[in-house]
């Protein structure tokens, strides 16, 4: 039976009383539900056709105005070229708060993009890393992106906060990690998850590139495989997106202070390490910035997350961002699980961005000011 894994990202972590969510065709479904019933594995069915929810999501487009930033819709899902559309015209229109560049491209040859967001107030200031998208099929992930953005510019004035926020920080905000998987999640297959880098041995293309990164590569949780979701590459650092962000992280490794990156689904907000069962040592800051963070996204809307070390709360796993940042000096690395927990799972309906981007606002918010302040 082939199935597409959902939660867990990998048959790895499966083990007696893990809830996981699966997708099949439509005529596995046939086979697979007598089988769990003779297994006595209960089921329930979360979204019984696919192809229409996808449709819904994807259906009717118009063609977006792309010259002005008034008309852009912050509550759609917007495909890469609408994205880097976006940025390019916010590097136009907000050049005294965004500053736009390139780390370098992509397998498929497309620019990875970045923007540089904060007030021009003094020559060194400390930043903060944003990405969005490593996982293609992670929609709300460069939703999220595109929306701290936008809530930056337009409160800038009005909001102390977040003009503490711009004029004592940078952010570096990369809204779509993976941009040729991202792309391809558009037109080909929505529920793409790898890069598209082709193998030499194998039919199947693309990398995790949240398991490529040089830290306990390719131990656990991560395949060798590379017909797998999680296969962790040909060696480290193999897939070109990687590379560069590595390298652009690495540069400024003095600068960052803190490394978020954002992924669905589960409603976890996680720190290191995610490839042992350890503590980092300091465990208090990080996790009392993560306790005050989960907190205020519940003030939102009640929405309950779980938050703790990536290995304990979720599964172990190697080669990971969030962990590479943590061992090159980024002392508050988080990688957020956003919305839901696995009712729509990646197909977060449009109707649900805005609260989930305003919740998460409120956790990134309350991180960066915890930053600000010094925690001993």
């Amino acid at each position: 039976l082939q199935v597409d894994l959902w939660q867990p990202s990998s048959p790895f972590y499966i083990v007696e009383g893990t809830v996981t969510d699966v997708r099949v065709p439509q005529n596995t479904s046939r086979s697979l539900l007598p089988y769990l019933q003779q297994a006595n594995i209960q089921y329930t069915i979360l979204i019984s056709d696919i192809q229409k929810a996808i449709e819904n999501q994807t259906g009717l487009r118009s063609r977006r105005n792309r010259r002005s930033l008034s008309g852009y819709n912050y509550e759609t899902y917007h495909s890469l070229e609408e994205i880097q559309g976006w940025m390019h015209l916010l590097n136009k229109t907000h050049s005294d708060l965004v500053h736009m560049f390139s780390v370098g491209k992509s397998y498929e040859g497309r620019p990875l993009f970045v923007l540089k967001l904060g007030k021009r107030s003094r020559p060194y200031k400390k930043a903060v890393w944003i990405d969005c998208g490593i996982h293609a099929r992670e929609w709300i992930g460069p939703a999220f992106c595109q929306w701290f953005v936008k809530e930056a510019l337009q409160t800038y004035q009005t909001d102390p906060a977040m003009r503490k926020m711009l004029t004592h920080l940078y952010f570096y905000i990369m809204p779509v990690f993976n941009v040729d998987g991202y792309h391809f999640s558009w037109t080909n297959d929505r529920f793409w998850r790898k890069t598209r880098s082709k193998n030499t041995r194998f039919p199947c293309h693309g990398v995790d590139a949240n398991r490529n990164w040089k830290v306990k590569w390719c131990d656990e949780g991560a395949s060798f495989h590379p017909c797998d979701d999680t296969y962790c590459g040909p060696f480290p650092e193999s897939e070109p997106e990687v590379k560069a962000v590595a390298h652009f992280l690495r540069k400024h490794r003095k600068q960052i202070k803190a490394y978020l990156s954002f992924h669905a689904y589960a409603q976890m907000l996680l720190y290191p390490y995610s490839y042992k069962y350890a503590t980092i040592p300091n465990f208090s800051c990080v996790e009392l910035a993560a306790y005050n963070a989960v907190n205020a996204l519940h003030s939102a809307y009640g929405i309950r997350y779980r938050y703790g070390p990536a290995s304990s709360t979720l599964y172990v796993s190697s080669g990971s961002s969030m962990d590479w940042a943590y061992k090159n000096g980024i002392p508050y690395a988080f990688a957020f699980e956003l919305r839901d927990t696995g009712h729509f799972g990646f197909l977060l309906p449009e109707t649900l961005i805005k609260p989930t981007c305003t919740e998460t606002m409120l956790a990134v918010k309350n991180i960066t000011l915890h930053l600000l302040k010094k925690c001993h």
